[in-house]
């Protein structure tokens, strides 16, 4: 395994990141396609086998559930003071009108509760899931600077947004002497590039770490063009269907590319499509789910796949502007 600083923090994380939206029980929550946590455990043991030490969820992921099994499995199978967890607040955990979102009584509930689920005292990094349009930053910037100083989280992280929303955050972050976002987990893969045009750049020059989420495009770059998925997931990804099938005979012409690399150096088009992205400038650990025993195997060897400039070219080169997807 490979470990790099993430951001300009102190902190040190793998290169590959586990993350664990996969895990959960399927009749809480919307993701129907989770695995239990008796099928849950072996991953999340091999994944601490091979070095893995950066474990990624979300307070909303299987209504809790998914924390719930990260965090026996840490009990288990780690050490907790040498792994990194991070976790999620903004999507809904309960119905009334103050039970999702970003506001103080939301940030200052649902960290009690997360930690409460996980069984930990703490989380290496809290991240706000999605902007919230209806509380002002400022509130929820303070919020979290005292869930920070009061010991809940270690480091504070930010998904998904516009990049004025981020910067705007940051500048507000440094005027009031607040926690500072250390991390952008953004959504970018081959497929997907949109974040390339202002919000990559940010992060490099504000020291940023960049943990990109669907770096495989839900299975589309792990698999030839015409080959259907008839998995669970593929068939209930409500939001899943939302990010990708708009602009076809592009991504196409990208995925082609990607098996044509994957032949030419005898590897899986998933170390191909990870390669490329690890590569990328500012990029410190791709979020990989993993449901089959090949899916992090395949993610950590792709950290010895080199490729050539000519090889990057060529990937990208079938790449055109696409709407932009996956901020709500």
């Amino acid at each position: 395994m490979k470990y790099m600083n993430l951001g300009k923090t102190g902190l040190k994380v793998s290169r590959i990141c586990l993350g664990c939206m996969s895990y959960g029980l399927a009749d809480r929550g919307a993701h129907l396609w989770t695995i239990d946590e008796e099928q849950s455990r072996p991953f999340l043991s091999r994944a601490i086998e091979l070095g893995i030490n950066f474990f990624d969820t979300a307070n909303v992921y299987s209504d809790g559930t998914s924390e719930e099994i990260l965090g026996r499995a840490v009990r288990d199978f780690g050490r907790r003071d040498e792994l990194v967890i991070a976790t999620k607040v903004h999507g809904r955990m309960h119905a009334d009108v103050n039970g999702a979102g970003l506001s103080r009584k939301a940030i200052l509930s649902e960290i009690d509760a997360s930690l409460k689920r996980l069984g930990m005292d703490y989380v290496d990094l809290y991240q706000i899931h999605r902007w919230d349009s209806a509380t002002p930053i400022e509130e929820t910037l303070e919020a979290l600077h005292d869930v920070v100083k009061a010991g809940k989280a270690r480091y504070i992280g930010a998904s998904s947004m516009y990049a004025w929303q981020f910067c705007k955050a940051l500048m507000l972050a440094d005027r009031h002497g607040w926690t500072r976002f250390v991390s952008m987990q953004n959504h970018y893969n081959l497929l997907y590039r949109e974040e390339e045009r202002e919000m990559m750049s940010l992060c490099q020059s504000e020291g940023v770490g960049v943990i990109p989420w669907s770096p495989l495009a839900r299975g589309r770059l792990a698999r030839p063009w015409e080959t259907e998925s008839n998995t669970m997931r593929a068939e209930t990804d409500v939001f899943g269907k939302t990010l990708y099938n708009k602009m076809e005979d592009v991504d196409k012409a990208v995925v082609e590319q990607v098996g044509g690399l994957a032949q030419a150096h005898g590897v899986p088009r998933a170390q191909i499509a990870l390669a490329w992205l690890l590569a990328k400038p500012g990029v410190t650990s791709p979020i990989v789910g993993a449901t089959k025993p090949h899916h992090l195997e395949d993610a950590v060897a792709a950290l010895d796949v080199e490729l050539s400039p000519s090889e990057v070219a060529a990937l990208e080169a079938p790449y055109l502007p696409h709407h932009v997807a996956g901020f709500s």
